[in-house]
């Protein structure tokens, strides 16, 4: 069994920036992908980065391409996500996942979310 707890949401304002983090426990059998899914009020959750199990490969939705940036740290058991230039659109529920790291398929392991909320 696996556990993704999420941390580092809050309250900002339009063109700040904020570092979510998500860090894995439990029993791995190898080497994992990860990313991150949004979920913003009234809408559906939808995949938004991920990144493989040795970092190497990164994959971004438009929306977010050039402004966020996933990372990992293997020794943490941590992935990362650099949110800059934020904006009002950005605000949901965050939510981190394995094995993922595309549009169209369903993560096996879900955290219970980070809450992120972009003021105008």
């Amino acid at each position: 069994q696996v556990q993704l707890v999420e941390s580092g949401g809050g309250l900002v304002k339009a063109g700040d920036s904020l570092r979510l983090s998500c860090t894995a426990s439990g029993q791995f059998g190898s080497v994992y992908n990860m990313g991150w899914f949004r979920q913003a009020p009234g809408k559906q959750r939808e995949f938004i980065a991920g990144i493989s199990g040795n970092g190497a490969t990164v994959n971004y939705v438009d929306s977010v391409k050039g402004r966020f940036i996933i990372s990992r740290d293997e020794a943490k058991n941590t992935m990362y996500m650099e949110m800059n230039s934020l904006r009002p659109s950005d605000t949901a529920r965050y939510y981190c996942e394995i094995p993922c790291v595309k549009s169209g398929c369903l993560p096996t392991y879900w955290g219970i979310g980070t809450l992120v909320t972009v003021s105008s």
